[in-house]
């Protein structure tokens, strides 16, 4: 039985990582739970599965959490504190990071640091803190088991196969639900447009993303700290029928792929499981029916996005925290309905030209970055 604890369990990767345990109940043992401040979800959460802990991030959540499980023998923790103390509990064998944003850094670092394997969701952590976390779950012997669906084809696609004999690494994108449109529609595009991703059901911050290839930018991060290559050998390939979650080129041209419909509990599940394969329900690749598949280049002019991603990579050092940080306020800021779509691509650059990069930063100076990133957009946009 594996002891499991889910940090970001209310939310999209959390709700279908439970459904997984659901399935595979005589698997699993929940032992902890953290979620930001959907209390009523996390209250039932606890009365199905029991957990010894569970944390909230604000003091007024876990204070209503409290009250309403004060029936049941479970402590309840809040704020970076509790994170701490469940990600390092004794009888956790599995961290799977889901929380949003840059607060998932130092519980995964305090989990590498217990020797708890990583079922990783959150991608702040590497794309801001790669250059620590790498380094730190090699030493610890710790594995990093990928979640996100692209990922995890990657790693899948690695299987077996000697790591010096990759030639590229191919990422596939959907290209969001405004592929293939001008900046000048774009202009116009409303919150509730950018929220129709034409083929999988995320939360509200990774679908804008998505929309603005923010996501796929973050991804070719991700990636070149978990697979370790260099950003020459990552292409962005748009696939918008999200079959192909993404494929490895080998020295030889062979390229091998993972394929699949879109659903997220299967990347979930084969992290929890890894090495093996059990049996899911759910749809299947009929090919019959979907009878072509289609591939096209990105278009880095118009969703500038992907284009600023690879230049914040490239910069390294604390730059990729500029980049996310500005890109987190900017989708705030649009789903607020106080900026416009193309305004988003504009603030990360803008931030990224204001910053002054760092080297090799701390976590302290990750999380300082992140701050001045929050400031410097708020001053300049008058808000």
């Amino acid at each position: 039985m594996k002891h499991l604890t889910i940090l970001g369990s209310t939310g999209s990767i959390g709700t279908q990582t439970l459904e997984v345990v659901r399935a595979y109940r005589e698997e699993f043992c929940i032992t902890a739970l953290a979620a930001g401040s959907n209390v009523s979800l996390m209250e039932e959460q606890i009365r199905e599965f029991h957990p010894k802990k569970a944390v909230m991030w604000t003091k007024e959540a876990a204070r209503e959490l409290k009250e309403r499980v004060k029936d049941l023998s479970i402590e309840i923790g809040v704020g970076m504190e509790g994170l701490l103390e469940i990600s390092t509990m004794p009888e956790t064998d599995v961290v799977l990071t889901a929380i949003v944003g840059m607060i998932g850094i130092r519980p995964t670092i305090a989990a590498i640091e217990s020797k708890k394997t990583i079922a990783l969701a959150n991608k702040e952590t590497l794309v801001t803190a790669g250059h620590i976390i790498m380094p730190l779950a090699k030493k610890a012997g710790v594995s990093i088991l990928p979640v996100d669906s692209e990922h995890s084809a990657i790693f899948q696609s690695m299987n077996g196969e000697k790591k010096e004999q990759v030639s590229k690494i191919l990422l596939t994108a959907s290209g969001g639900p405004f592929r293939g449109k001008t900046r000048e529609e774009l202009s116009g595009m409303t919150v509730e447009d950018a929220l129709r991703h034409p083929n999988w059901s995320m939360g509200k911050k990774i679908t804008i993303d998505s929309s603005t290839l923010v996501n796929k930018g973050l991804e070719v991060m991700e990636a070149k700290w978990l697979f370790d290559v260099g950003l020459d050998r990552i292409q962005v390939v748009v696939h918008p029928q999200s079959i192909i979650h993404s494929m490895v080129e080998y020295a030889d041209g062979a390229i091998i792929a993972q394929l699949g419909t879109p659903d997220m509990k299967l990347p979930i599940q084969y992290a929890l499981f890894y090495p093996d394969r059990l049996p899911m329900e759910g749809e299947r690749v009929d090919f019959y029916a979907l009878s072509q598949i289609t591939f096209e280049k990105p278009d880095e002019d118009t969703f500038r996005g992907l284009k600023l991603a690879y230049r914040a990579a490239a910069a390294g050092g604390s730059m990729p925290t500029v980049y996310n940080a500005a890109n987190e306020k900017a989708v705030a800021l649009f789903l607020d309905r106080k900026i416009g779509f193309l305004q988003i691509p504009e603030i990360i650059e803008m931030s990224m030209e204001h910053h002054k990069v760092i080297e090799a930063p701390d976590v302290e100076q990750i999380l300082a970055a992140e701050a001045e990133t929050y400031d410097y957009i708020m001053q300049r946009m008058e808000l």
